[in-house]
Parts: structure tokens; sequence; C-alpha cells
């Protein structure tokens, strides 16, 4: 059953554009050739998308893409210029931190009022009352007005509160980077179970891996239009090649030739268990590295591959050393060299290659190109990667399943 319909939906706005709010700025509107230049800026443009009970939607984008405004149109806060989103069943929405809420008021009595605002009695409110306290943690300052509240403190509160009055519709905006990690990993679970009861969210975040453990299909919204729609994980790895300029994919530019006399790399990619192209792979899935190359036949040559992770720590590396061409010169030809590497071996994120070739004694490298490709690792939330069911922060840079051995006296 379809909960949510976005048909052809677009946003005006005019940059510089002020509303008068004196005699003054009014008489100096009339005289004003300001109107006349107004700069048009289509936050959203022809957007259309639709969302059944219980999907999970992740919307990614650059600074300025339209994510944001998305989500206040579709919680009733911004109207569209023009097209429409038919929206059935009781929204919550997390937005920016205090939207919704009374800086006046105390906790308690925001948790009425935003209850109120939804449609539900005091009575419904009521009974989830004690879950959205424990859940936020913050009973100690329950009857403090919000003003004194920190930023961290809001997050606890909004989230827990849009969570927990049943909507059929949760909105989170990128407002849980306000919290602690802790509290983080508590919200990701609460999500995922609201999804496993039939209930829909859409979540913007640019954590590209809270994106891909939480939704199972992402829209990629690039200034205001949507670029892509589709599995969370392929969608996910074409927007960071768009934004890294790095694909799966590499060829040599037949005008410049990249290698020596001795060695010429022709071509490399990232291929699956298949032995297709791919650009991002679910982390339970070995992944292939193959380089296509030509050799003179005069010298030992060595392919190497070396593996690196987005803060640019060399996972590892790894050389053709112990095959049958170990030391031997391979006759001239074209080669084809794959190496692969085991499912639950990298951690999720995106991995980036340099592929090489060189000739160890003496020592000379006959090609590399760094940065050559790239390819995103997913870790699914079901719970029989390295994870397990832990949904928060997984630090490593490998993430391997290894034997435990447990014995008891």
């Amino acid at each position: 059953m379809k909960v949510l319909s976005v048909k052809d939906l677009s946003k005006l706005y005019y940059l510089g554009e002020r509303l008068p709010n004196s005699l003054r700025d009014t008489i100096a509107g009339v005289f004003s050739s300001r109107r006349s230049t107004k700069d048009e800026l289509w936050a959203l443009k022809d957007v259309s998308f639709e969302l059944s009970d219980g999907e999970t939607l992740g919307i990614v984008g650059s600074n300025g893409a339209g994510k944001s405004t998305l989500l206040k149109v579709l919680s009733r806060i911004t109207k569209p210029t023009s097209g429409r989103a038919e929206i059935s069943g009781r929204v919550g929405s997390l937005l920016e931190v205090g939207t919704g809420f009374h800086n006046e008021l105390s906790g308690r009595e925001n948790i009425y009022l935003n209850g109120a605002i939804l449609g539900m009695k005091r009575a419904e409110i009521q009974k989830k009352f004690d879950e959205i306290v424990d859940f936020s943690e913050i009973e100690r300052f329950l009857d403090t007005p919000l003003k004194h509240y920190s930023s961290g403190m809001y997050m606890r509160l909004a989230f827990s509160v849009a969570a927990h009055l049943d909507p059929e519709i949760l909105i989170v905006d990128e407002v849980l980077a306000v919290g602690d990690v802790g509290f983080q990993k508590k919200c990701l679970s609460k999500m995922r179970d609201i999804g496993e009861s039939g209930r829909t969210i859409l979540f913007v975040s640019h954590d590209m891996r809270a994106v891909a453990r939480l939704c199972s299909r992402v829209v990629w919204l690039d200034k205001g239009k949507v670029r892509g729609d589709g599995q969370s994980d392929s969608v996910i790895a074409e927007y960071l090649h768009e934004q890294t300029n790095i694909s799966s994919v590499w060829k040599a530019d037949e005008s410049n030739p990249t290698g020596n006399d001795h060695a010429k790399l022709i071509s490399a990619r990232v291929i699956g268990e298949d032995r297709q192209s791919i650009q991002s792979l679910d982390i339970r899935k070995s992944v292939g590295i193959e380089m296509t190359y030509e050799v003179r036949g005069d010298k030992v040559i060595t392919p190497n591959i070396h593996f690196f992770d987005e803060s640019g720590t060399c996972i590892l590396v790894s050389h053709d050393w112990y095959g049958v061409w170990k030391d031997k010169a391979r006759p001239a030809g074209t080669y084809r060299s794959i190496v692969w590497v085991p499912g639950n071996f990298f951690s999720e994120g995106r991995i980036t290659v340099a592929v090489a070739a060189s000739t160890y004694e003496p020592m000379e490298v006959h090609f590399v190109v760094w940065d050559a490709l790239s390819f995103y690792v997913t870790d699914s939330i079901d719970g029989d990667s390295a994870r397990g069911d832990y949904t928060g922060q997984f630090p490593g840079v490998v993430r391997p399943i290894l034997d435990w051995e447990t014995t008891s006296d």
C-alpha cells in the first residue's frame, strides 16, 4: 500500500528576497529595481517518487541539493511552488534541533504539545509518556524549560517524541549528528525497529554508512533534481563516485600510455563473484581487482595492488609473488591478473585501489596508478556479518569474522 506519493514537486526561492517589515521598506520596494533582478533558485525541481508501507528510504546529496527542503515540504512546514505530495497516515518529523518545540515550555509540556499536534488524544500520549522519557534519558530535566537544554538534550527529547508517538511515517534529518555515539546507536536501532514494524521512514544523512545500514532504497538529489533512485548500495556508490571522481573501471589513454618500455597498464577494474564490473558490494561477498597489462618479456614483472580506506590509511598491499612467474620473465604479450579478497574482510565504506607493476631485483617500478579504482563496501544489519546485531560505529580498517573458542571450568 502506497503511503507517500510525490509527483513533480518543485520549490522556488528568490535569493536576496526580504519581506518588508516597515513603511520605509515598503516604500523603498516600490521604487527599487531589485524585484526585476531577483536571482531564482529552484531548491526542488520536478521531484517524483513513491513509498510503500514498511519502506525505509534514504535521501542523499551534497549540501544545497534540496534534501532538507524536501523534508520540510513533506512535513507541511513549507508549501511547494508546484506539484503535490500525497501522504496517508500520521507523520512524525525530526528536522532541525528544536523544530516543533516551545522554548518556554518544559520537556513534559512539550511532549504533550507534540502529541496534540500529531492529533493524539491525551490518553494516547500518557500511555507512551514513560517510554518516551526512559528512551530520552532526560528524566531529571523533564520539568525544566527547554531554553535551558543543551542541543544534545533537545535532540534526545525530539527523537524520543517523534519515534514513540506511533507515526505511520517518520522523517529524520541530519540532526542525529548532534547526539553522542551511544545515543546515535539507540536511534538507529529504534528506526530499524520502526521499519520492521511496517511503518515508513525517510532518513537524510551525510553518513553513508548509516544510510547503507538502515535503508534498502536511496534517492539521490542533485541541485533539486532526482539523479538516482534505487537499491541503496548502488546509488550510494554512484553518488560517492561523483564526489571523488574515481570509478570502478580504469582504461589507459592510448595517446599517453601508462608504463615504460618493459610493461604498460592497459586497463583495470573491480569485479564481483560473477566477474562482472561492480561499484559496490555486500561485505559478505568476495571482490576481485582485475588488471590487464602488456609486457615486453625481458624482465621479471610482479603486478601489485594497494588498498586504502577513506582516511588514506593503507589497508594492505598484495603482489603476485607466489605464482608460476615468481622468478621468471614472462614471454612478451598481454596478461590479465586478478587478485581476490574474501568476504568479511574489508570494513564498510569506500575502498580506493592503486594498481602497479614492479621488478624487485634490481628494484624498478614500471607503472603505478594511484587512486585508479574505488568501490564501496556495505554492511547490512541482518546480523550475520562481523558486526552482528551491533548498529553503531564499528572501528577498524578490516572486519573479518574470526573463530572464537570458549571453555568453562
